[in-house]
């Protein structure tokens, strides 16, 4: 039985612009100009800096124009098949011979340097080791992670060398080769399985003191109580005094648990954080500065409407010409929704962090974060009567130099909580008072979540114990009995 019905349906869709423009709104300064370089690079039609000739505005809606249409400025017939057409041109035109046989050829010079796999297998050379067992070594070299670790198991090794190397040899020999070559080089520690063997490989090689021994013993047979901190049972087991395993203990604080870290950490390049906002205090009142990149000076070319006036002119219009005057039309329609696309985006940065640093007034003036007043992207959102998705962009990526350092804008967003006497309080004061009151507990004898919360509902903030325990994850700080110290 067929049925026939009428559904209404309201949608909403996105412009390819206004997807760009969003894209282009989350940028932060440093992302921005790599889009802005790479638009100009893509785009002949727009060109930065400022225009030195004296003439009219011109920059007018260039949906006016068809195929056959263009713009009335007065200006010489321009040729379009011939700005167009490369391919006439001749080699010799498109080489430079401006030097002198004795100018130097000047080269930017380029950083060396060495990976660390790279250094592990240049190391390989000082043993002696014939051709199967520096393939099965370079092979294991080729295993370990960034932190100087071997996860692999030896036979899942041993299957792969016979797979992809054509090598075939058993668990026993790539262990030895593991153990006497790979497990020596430097940084010592690296080829270690799991972190009880890699900071053993490390004591092995220091000078064999007293306290030296005691703590190759500590990892070898009571690995797991070490770390859980059970200080008692080492005590008893190994029949020593709180002071020797004090020493004991303080002999595998100064090893490095992730030994591969110390050559790939110095080779990546260091990365500069650029503000997107600065915020001064000017006679006790907060001025917001954007960054002068974030505005940049763009504008159409000349020389493109030149072109567009010359086929206007032109008596003869071949198809060729047609088909280049809508290239034309396009990279000018181009260049101006970028242009204008910048200043909406300028305008909508200033008028975000205008508000937000409106709404922080106080904690910014300040510096205390105790005066940090619960913010979220809905509140900013309905003051500039904007969608939360804009706020967002703008608060997740750009960051902002204050007097008290440089922080992420999101840093200045917060949720609330009710203290004792109804009033609304940062979620950023109540992680801070925490942090200070876990730094100043006894490390003999750490708080637990309990009695932590039982300490802030004495200073006023209700909190229960699995909301201490959120925080302080979220603040990186172990239980209690991980903080427990000798």
């Amino acid at each position: 039985m067929l049925k026939q019905s009428l559904n209404l349906k309201l949608s909403q869709k996105l412009s390819p612009q206004q997807i760009q423009l969003m894209k282009m709104i989350q940028l932060p300064t440093q992302a921005f100009e790599q889009r802005l370089k790479q638009e100009i690079e893509e785009n002949p039609a727009l060109e930065a800096g400022k225009e030195h000739e004296e003439h009219e505005d011109y920059e007018e809606d260039y949906s006016e124009y068809d195929q056959e249409g263009t713009e009335s400025i007065g200006t010489e017939d321009i040729n379009i098949d011939e700005y167009l057409s490369d391919d006439d041109i001749p080699s010799y035109n498109l080489q430079t011979n401006n030097y002198s046989a004795d100018d130097e050829e000047r080269e930017m010079p380029y950083e060396g340097g060495t990976t660390f796999h790279q250094s592990l297998i240049n190391q390989l050379n000082t043993f002696s080791l014939n051709d199967e067992e520096y393939s099965i070594a370079e092979f294991l070299v080729g295993s370990i992670n960034d932190n100087g670790y071997l996860r692999r198991d030896t036979l899942d090794i041993v299957d792969d060398l016979a797979f992809t190397q054509n090598i075939f040899t058993d668990e026993t020999k790539v262990d030895d080769i593991l153990y006497d070559v790979v497990q020596k080089l430097d940084p010592v520690g690296v080829g270690a399985r799991d972190l009880r063997e890699c900071l053993i490989i490390q004591l092995e090689n220091k000078n064999p003191t007293r306290y030296v021994e005691l703590a190759i013993q500590i990892l070898d047979q009571s690995f797991d109580p070490f770390v859980k901190k059970h200080y008692s049972k080492l005590l008893n087991k190994f029949e020593i005094s709180e002071e020797e395993l004090k020493k004991a203990i303080k002999e595998i604080e100064k090893l490095n648990p992730k030994p591969g870290s110390s050559i790939v950490g110095n080779s990546k390049i260091a990365e500069q954080v650029v503000p997107d906002f600065t915020i001064r205090i000017n006679d006790g009142e907060l001025e917001l500065l954007l960054n002068s990149r974030n505005a940049p000076e763009l504008h159409v070319s000349r020389e493109y409407h030149n072109m567009l006036k010359g086929y206007q002119e032109s008596r003869k219009k071949t198809k060729s010409q047609k088909d280049a005057v809508q290239f034309i039309k396009q990279k000018l329609d181009s260049a101006k929704w970028f242009i204008d696309a910048i200043k909406q985006r300028q305008q909508t940065l200033s008028i975000t962090m205008n508000t937000i640093v409106e709404m922080q007034k106080e904690y910014l003036l300040t510096g205390d974060e105790s005066k940090l007043k619960p913010m979220i992207l809905k509140d900013v959102a309905e003051k500039i009567d904007m969608d939360i998705s804009t706020v967002s962009r703008v608060a997740n990526s750009k960051y902002c130099a204050t007097p008290y350092g440089t922080k992420l804008v999101k840093e200045f967003f917060s949720e609330s909580m009710k203290n004792d006497q109804g009033e609304d309080v940062s979620t950023r004061e109540i992680k801070s008072i925490l942090k200070q009151v876990i730094e100043a507990e006894d490390k003999r004898k750490p708080l637990t979540d309990d009695k932590l919360s039982v300490l802030l509902k004495e200073k006023g903030y209700l909190i229960a114990r699995r909301t201490i325990a959120k925080y302080r994850e979220q603040l990186d700080i172990p239980v209690a009995r991980l903080r427990k110290e000798m």
